[in-house]
């Protein structure tokens, strides 16, 4: 089982989640269910192909896990490696670039609705 719910919490097993394409590469996403607003953590397999995107709502928390490359942030390229973060405020255009596994934090939960390209 990968995910399981109670009145005062949410397990999930990140690594039994199937991966979902998104717009950095594939993504695994837990928490993500209608009932839960707060926030969502998703590990996610960075593609060097990564679009430069946006939210307007969300904020996110990116921790790199694993391998080293950039993250472009408003134009600006910032060197990363494991254990780099970064916190990315509404509004800011991102990618990531390299091959990269990350742990991502969208608060409020991620919405695919406040996905945007310019």
């Amino acid at each position: 089982m990968s995910t399981t719910a109670s009145a005062n919490y949410l397990f999930a097993q990140l690594d039994e989640i199937e991966p979902k394409r998104c717009p950095c590469g594939f993504s695994q996403r837990a928490f993500a269910v209608p009932e839960n607003q707060t926030a969502t953590i998703h590990l996610v397999d960075i593609q060097e192909d990564a679009q430069t995107h946006y939210h307007k709502k969300l904020t996110e928390i990116y921790l790199i896990f694993e391998g080293e490359g950039h993250m472009e942030l408003d134009g600006e390229l910032i060197p990363v490696k494991p254990m780099s973060t970064i916190l990315i405020k509404p509004g800011c255009r991102h990618r990531a670039i390299g091959k990269l596994k990350i742990v991502n934090i969208p608060v409020p939960a991620f919405d695919p609705e406040d996905e945007w390209f310019d």
